[in-house]
Parts: structure tokens; C-alpha cells; sequence
């Protein structure tokens, strides 16, 4: 059974009433916050996880109404990323050490990591200059390529081998949040001045229907390395 994070329990008999409670508070018919009282500690911390891709979003967006030589709010964005991070991590722990799983929280992980490391990258690229019809293509793809490899990962991962506390021994593919590399590569461009039409290769192809930026080979690149079956990534 898998907690919140999307690994399993050891003692999955100490964490079946919560399963059970949970389910039955989730397919009742009637009860006030019956959703919000059905929620684990885990699965709030979780949502903490969502909540910062969702900012960063925002952020990106308020940047490109705003001044385009002023990159704070782009700096803001890309900081809520590292935050998502450390609450998408912490959700596992926390279900480990409360014994608490759920179906729910798989999902609600996963939602959460696509926010945050897949749409909220793609949106902060957009911002920063990547706005060719072939770009905005690209960016969909990567964020697709996350989409799949979460969605695999949820229906593949109760096969997966386990360690001696019932953990997933590696990830199939390139998890995810390794999209905070990319992140950390546009912070790097963004200080430098290196934006808009300052991206570093310029574009190419100007002017036409294959307009595009080359460095959005990066977004490209990413999503086929989390999708790859050959990948396989230990566990930290």
C-alpha cells in the first residue's frame, strides 16, 4: 500500500483503519467538511507542495503584465520551486512516521508534483522568452512527458522492488522534481540578463513558421528522460 508520497508501508495492517476511515468519509453522501476532516497530515503538507507551483505560476503570469526589466517577480517564481521540494518530500516522511496511506494521497502527490515541477517550469519559461508557436509546443510536451511519467509511476509502483521499510528501490525514468535542474539554469539566465530577446542562441528560423528557440531543447530533452524505461534512479 502506498502512503501519500508513493511508497509503501511496511505494516500495511497498521495503516488499514486509516485507509478505511478515510474512504468511508470520502464516499459519504452527507457531512459538513467531510473532505477536509478525510485529509491526513500528509496529505496538507502535500497540498503545500501544490500550492507553491500555483504561486510560481501566478508570479510568471504577474511578470509578463508587469515591467520586463524587472526580473524579481520571475526570481520570486522560481524560488516557490525549491519549496515545493522540500513539502514533497517531507509529505512521505510524515506518512511513514504516522502510519497513514491513502489512494488519495498517492494522487494528491502526484497533482501536486506536476503543478510544481511541470506546468509551473513551462509557465516561468513562457515568461522568460520562450513564445514561438514551436516553443509553446515544446514546453506542452515536457510538461505531457511529466503528466505520463506520474501517472505510470501511481499505477507501477506497488510492483516496483522494495527496501527493508517498504520503500521504492529506484524511480523508472527521471523523477520529476530533477525539473528544478532546468530551474536552476533559467535563475542562472535571468541574472545574467539573459531573457526575452537575450536568451542565450538567440532564435531561429525568425520570422517564419519554425521559429524557434534552440535552448527549449533543454524542456525536450528532460521529458524524455522521464519517460524513459532504461532510467532507473535510486532512491536518496
Amino acid at each position: 500500500m502506498a502512503n501519500s508520497n508513493g511508497t509503501a508501508l511496511k505494516d500495511g495492517q497498521a495503516a488499514q483503519p486509516a485507509f478505511d476511515k478515510q474512504k468511508l468519509l470520502l464516499s459519504a453522501d452527507a457531512g459538513r467538511f467531510s473532505l477536509i476532516r478525510a485529509l491526513h497530515l500528509a496529505d496538507a503538507i502535500t497540498l503545500l507542495n501544490g500550492l507553491c507551483g500555483i504561486l510560481s505560476i501566478f508570479s510568471a503570469l504577474h511578470y509578463c503584465l508587469g515591467d520586463p526589466q524587472d526580473p524579481t517577480l520571475i526570481y520570486v517564481a522560481l524560488t516557490f520551486l525549491p519549496f515545493g521540494l522540500f513539502f514533497d518530500f517531507m509529505d512521505g516522511r510524515v506518512a511513514r512516521w504516522r502510519k497513514k496511506t491513502s489512494m488519495m494521497g498517492q494522487e494528491l502527490d502526484s497533482l501536486a508534483d506536476l503543478i510544481s515541477f511541470g506546468v509551473a517550469p513551462a509557465t516561468i519559461a513562457t515568461a522568460i522568452g520562450f513564445r514561438t508557436p514551436l516553443d509553446a509546443l515544446s514546453l506542452s510536451f515536457f510538461a505531457l512527458c511529466g503528466l505520463v511519467r506520474l501517472a505510470r509511476f501511481n499505477v507501477t509502483v506497488s510492483s516496483l522492488p522494495k527496501d527493508a521499510t517498504g520503500k521504492s528501490s529506484y524511480f523508472e525514468g527521471a523523477p520529476i522534481p530533477t525539473t528544478l535542474g532546468i530551474d536552476a539554469i533559467m535563475a542562472y539566465w535571468v541574472a545574467n540578463g539573459w531573457i526575452l530577446e537575450n536568451l542565450p542562441f538567440g532564435v531561429w528560423g525568425e520570422g517564419t513558421l519554425l521559429e524557434v528557440h534552440p535552448l527549449v531543447l533543454l524542456f525536450v530533452a528532460h521529458g524524455c528522460l522521464m519517460t524513459s524505461r532504461t532510467i532507473k534512479v535510486p532512491k536518496p
